[in-house]
């Protein structure tokens, strides 16, 4: 059985695993499923090695630094890393190599976690799954022919695979949630600035976020907490006490009032069967854990998608607009057509945007007087066939996720099934800003009442 990171965490604590062998077994099972899925971009064995070394002294010793120390984990690769090449899965940064580490990988190597190596990505987070690229794309340890969802590619194929128990990704219009939903893992967008961006290559300076994907919501907590803080050296960050995230994990959902977005995932983008029966499993698991469900009305789901990619590309041609003026043919064909298209985008666009943006807000607030969670569907369905995700897939049909992108609220995806072919689905719960914790309790309760986490790829066992 692969452990869950609390679980390991316990058994690292009793002297029942060494970090070191824990390090070993998990390289090794990462190296030899990798030529099938392409999780990993580069491994770090020697980095991986003293940091285990350094957890098991302190097991020892009896000073172990939480439920981290000894933990394999895996960086996406546009998250810096001192002395270890950060490209962005691309061939215009294949020469970088940080200086210093980003704020999350600072922040997990001082709590003990032991890095594995880099994952893959979609180009700079946006272009994928490209095939022109230095590395291949990720692809779904539950069926390899099939997509991971983006762009924390790697993240959500090493997790589902049980090669890490934790990782990192980042989420600007659904890149944390995606993964989750396809692959069948827990990944959380934390409510925007709870957690430092500083070290991590940006793509929209007004949508991006950094997070954690694991297998359970109890390790995205677990992780999280260890994100989050005020980091004066990120202009994003915002200035608020560290939140609780851990103490009330198990307070479970009675009382909690949950409103589920129904026609996002009847009308404005119908599901797939398996997707709109893992809805109706988390309202009716909810419900019978004693929280109170209803439909609830916002602005249609394509409103939200206009606004939130035409902001999403005019930010990303803004940050990739020099490289594009001198390497334009290193990029991808993905990531390079796409912010040729996003230079078109004029100021007047962009502004229009951004009212809209301001107006749906709004109306999301108002929904959200009346309850504590909203609820809808994390992708339109199963992975589809890796090959079918051509350069404009992402705008060909709208994205459930991107609506909380916009509003900077915390949202979680939690596996809730499996639907054709035995591929998993997974379903968004949306909490209000700052309320990370709320979010984080209802899908920890929704997992205790189900077996889906139980399941794992064939090639994890």
């Amino acid at each position: 059985m692969i452990p869950t990171i609390a679980a390991a965490a316990k058994q690292i604590a009793a002297k029942q695993i060494s970090p070191v062998e824990f390090m070993k077994d998990r390289l090794a099972k990462a190296e030899a499923v990798n030529p099938q899925i392409h999780a990993f971009i580069r491994f770090t064995p020697e980095i991986a090695l003293a940091q285990a070394k350094a957890a098991e002294a302190r097991q020892m010793a009896g000073t172990l630094k939480g439920p981290l120390d000894g933990i394999p984990i895996g960086h996406k690769d546009i998250y810096e890393t001192a002395g270890v090449p950060t490209t962005g899965h691309s061939r215009v940064l294949i020469d970088h190599v940080p200086t210093a580490d980003a704020a999350a990988v600072t922040a997990w190597a001082e709590r003990g976690a032991v890095m594995l190596g880099k994952l893959a990505t979609h180009e700079f987070a946006w272009g994928g799954p490209s095939f022109d690229l230095p590395w291949p794309p990720a692809r779904n340890p539950w069926n390899t022919d099939h997509f991971t969802g983006g762009s924390s590619s790697g993240t959500g194929a090493a997790l589902a695979a049980g090669v890490i128990l934790g990782g990192t990704g980042s989420d600007t219009g659904g890149s944390i949630r995606m993964p989750a939903s396809l692959c069948g893992t827990a990944g959380i967008k934390p409510t925007y600035g709870l957690c430092s961006r500083r070290g991590v290559l940006p793509l929209s300076h007004s949508l991006d976020t950094v997070g954690p994907l694991a297998w359970t919501t109890e390790d995205c907590a677990i992780m999280l907490d260890a994100l989050t803080g005020h980091d004066p050296s990120d202009p994003s960050s915002a200035n608020r006490p560290k939140p609780d995230l851990l103490s009330g994990l198990n307070g479970g959902v009675k009382g909690l009032r949950i409103g589920v977005i129904r026609h996002f995932h009847e009308t404005d983008c119908p599901v797939s069967p398996g997707m709109a029966a893992g809805i109706a499993d988390v309202v009716k698991t909810l419900e019978g854990l004693g929280a109170s469900v209803e439909e609830v009305t916002l602005p249609s789901l394509a409103d939200f998608n206009a606004a939130g990619w035409m902001i999403l590309a005019a930010d990303a041609f803004v940050v990739h607009e020099p490289w594009l003026r001198t390497k334009f043919r290193d990029y991808g064909e993905f990531l390079r057509e796409r912010l040729a298209l996003a230079g078109t985008i004029s100021a007047a666009d962009y502004l229009q945007a951004q009212r809209r943006r301001r107006e749906l807000c709004d109306a999301v607030a108002k929904v959200m007087e009346g309850c504590d969670l909203l609820l809808t569907a994390g992708a339109p369905g199963e992975a589809r066939l890796i090959t079918e995700m051509g350069k404009w897939a992402s705008f060909q049909s709208p994205n459930f996720t991107i609506p909380f992108n916009l509003t900077g609220q915390p949202a979680l995806t939690v596996c809730a099934g499996f639907g054709a072919a035995g591929l998993p689905v997974g379903v968004q719960l949306v909490g209000r800003p700052f309320e990370d914790a709320t979010v984080l309790r209802a899908g920890h309760a929704y997992e205790q009442a189900t077996t889906w986490r139980a399941k794992r790829p064939a090639m994890a066992a």
